[in-house]
């Protein structure tokens, strides 16, 4: 993933109401929800909800499948995986330089801890 994707994905999240969209989908699982169930759990109203999952969309971390005249939302796991990789991948490559430079301190605290 570029760092562009990776922004795009984070900023698409970036609000407490689209996290509260996002959660309510990964808890609904693989069936996804219909903006009617989104509604129900969040308590947003119609025009707003449809704003944040436009932008969730927009940003890959929501599918949408029209079926009949319902639109089924999922969260995009995959997306979502390769989100949390991205900004873990590295986590602590530099831990022995911090370390380094604070004289060893970050072991002591962590030994301590």
């Amino acid at each position: 993933m570029d760092w562009n994707m990776a922004a795009e994905g984070f900023s698409a999240m970036g609000s407490e109401a689209r996290l509260k969209v996002l959660r309510a989908l990964v808890r609904a699982g693989g069936p996804g929800l219909t903006v009617g169930d989104i509604q129900a759990r969040t308590g947003m109203a119609p025009s707003t909800l449809a704003h944040h999952l436009k932008a969730l969309a927009a940003g890959g971390v929501v599918q949408q499948e029209k079926q009949g005249r319902m639109v089924i939302n999922r969260a995009s796991y995959d997306r979502l995986e390769a989100l949390a990789q991205f900004i873990l991948c590295e986590c602590c490559a530099d831990r022995d330089m911090v370390d380094a430079a604070l004289g060893g301190a970050g072991k002591r605290e962590q030994a301590d801890g």
